[in-house]
C-alpha cells in the first residue's frame, strides 16, 4: 500500500488495541489551532471509544477501515472517505481485519479541550462487524 505521508512511531499508550502509528502533520499549540495527525491502523487495529471535546474530522486516505458512532450500526470506510464528528460524540475507529487502514485526523476547535478516552472496543463487538 502506497503511503502519502511518513507513518510515524508507533503509538504507545493504552488507547488502542492492535498496532497503530502516528505522525503529527500539523502539531498541537502552532499558531494554525489545527492539529493534524496521519494515523495508520495495522490489520485488526482500532482505538478505544472516546469523545472529542471540540470534534474531529477523519479524511480516509487508504486502506479499508470503520468508524462506528454509540448506538449505531458501524460504517465501512475506504479512501476517499470524509467523517464528521461533532463535539462530545462516542466513537471508534479502526482497521478492517485484514486492511491496513490510514486516516488524517484533524482536530478541530481545539481551544475547548482534547481527547476523554473511554473504554475499548471489545474482540466480540469488533468481530461480529
Amino acid at each position: 500500500m502506497s503511503a502519502i505521508f511518513k507513518k510515524g512511531e508507533v503509538i504507545t499508550n493504552d488507547y488502542f488495541t492492535g498496532i497503530a502509528y502516528l505522525e503529527m502533520l500539523v502539531p498541537e499549540g502552532t499558531e494554525y489551532n489545527c492539529p493534524i495527525g496521519n494515523v495508520t491502523f495495522e490489520p485488526g487495529a482500532r482505538n478505544n471509544w472516546h469523545t472529542h471535546d471540540g470534534g474531529q474530522i477523519l479524511l480516509v486516505t487508504s486502506g479499508e477501515g470503520y468508524y462506528q458512532e454509540e448506538g449505531k450500526p458501524a460504517q465501512k470506510l475506504q479512501a476517499g472517505d470524509v467523517i464528521t464528528i461533532p463535539a462530545n460524540l462516542k466513537h471508534w475507529h479502526g482497521a478492517t481485519r485484514d486492511s491496513e487502514f490510514v486516516h488524517l485526523a484533524i482536530t478541530t476547535n481545539p481551544q475547548k479541550g482534547g481527547t476523554n478516552w473511554l473504554e475499548p472496543v471489545s474482540d466480540t463487538q469488533y468481530n461480529a462487524l
